[in-house]
């Protein structure tokens, strides 16, 4: 017995010194390496962008299946792309993301949007106002708060609203529910629209170096003064418009297709289409690792003025359409 406790303890030595043999700080130096070399290339794959999605032409024949694809479709990106929706996130590397969480606000602006028109205007019929429960569903969820992690989870009310949308949409294919391509409600949205791209405008403009105000185009909304955008905040402006002008391209396609007869008898149908033309020019590759803010004929790039004046393009065309749809034929 005595033999075998000697032996256990001999081996409890040897294991002792083997440890003692080695140099625990240069493991845990190489370990650590590693893993914040797994993080940075988990953070990278999680900020890549969705690419531009096609939209599908109406081969159903029924009004208002294009556009709610669309806007499910859109809605859904924020939580089915890589990463999942990170505006929430409380542990790396989604909390240390700044660029694609702006992004996804951006998106989430322009889905309240078109949500809100659908809900209170073109699900509804002259003869009896009577709201669409899905859409009544879809609103409300996607007005959760983006930055919400706990009662309510913010990605679980995004798939809530996405699910709402499509049951929409597969209604108006069994013809239980209602669309109606109006003119006024267009423009209606329109408007709505116009007053959020006058403000990321301005946003974008107040991180130039000598805040040069954009004044808003004619007949568009009158948008506020704001004071300068900080160096830390531009990179998350730039994001929050590119996101904007993401969503709002698969819209207006969609809106092309829905709205194609009426906005043909008005003469808008180029406008709209060069407004997509400026907002497909706002998802060119990045290819700086940060958002410029360079100013003049410097040796730097100003990526948030470039992006400002795409945005103003396509407002002074969005504008030419509103105009268009109520002017008396």
């Amino acid at each position: 017995m005595d033999g075998w406790q000697d032996k256990l303890g001999e081996r409890w030595e040897a294991v002792q010194d083997r440890w003692a043999a080695w140099d625990v700080a240069p493991l845990l130096t190489v370990s650590l390496f590693l893993f914040m070399v797994f993080l940075s290339g988990l953070g990278w794959y999680w900020s890549r962008e969705p690419d531009v999605m096609p939209i599908a032409a109406n081969e159903s024949g029924k009004r208002g299946q294009v556009l709610a694809r669309a806007l499910a479709q859109v809605s859904s990106a924020l939580h089915d792309k890589p990463g999942g929706y990170l505006r929430n996130d409380l542990f790396p590397p989604g909390l240390l993301l700044d660029n694609l969480p702006a992004w996804e606000l951006g998106v989430l602006q322009q889905v309240r949007g078109m949500t809100r028109a659908l809900h209170r205007d073109m699900s509804l019929s002259h003869a009896q106002f009577i709201e669409d429960q899905d859409l009544a569903v879809a609103e409300s969820a996607f007005n959760v708060k983006p930055e919400s992690w706990l009662f309510p989870v913010a990605e679980r009310e995004l798939v809530r609203g996405s699910e709402a949308v499509e049951s929409y949409r597969l209604r108006l294919g069994r013809g239980d529910a209602g669309f109606y391509a109006r003119e006024a409600y267009l423009h209606r949205w329109l408007v709505d629209v116009d007053a959020g791209l006058g403000l990321l405008s301005t946003r974008l403009n107040a991180a130039l170096p000598d805040h040069v105000s954009v004044l808003p185009v004619a007949g568009s909304a009158r948008v506020p003064h704001l004071a300068k955008t900080g160096w830390l905040q531009i990179d998350d402006v730039f994001y929050e418009a590119r996101g904007n002008a993401w969503a709002l391209l698969h819209l207006l396609k969609a809106v092309e297709v829905e709205f194609g007869p009426e906005l043909g008898r008005r003469q808008a149908l180029l406008s709209l289409r060069a407004a997509i033309h400026e907002l497909e020019a706002t998802q060119q590759t990045l290819w700086s690792p940060a958002v410029l803010n360079g100013s003049g004929f410097g040796l730097f790039a100003n990526h948030s003025l470039v992006m400002a004046n795409y945005l103003n393009r396509a407002q002074t065309d969005l504008a030419d359409v509103r105009r268009l749809l109520v002017e008396s034929d």
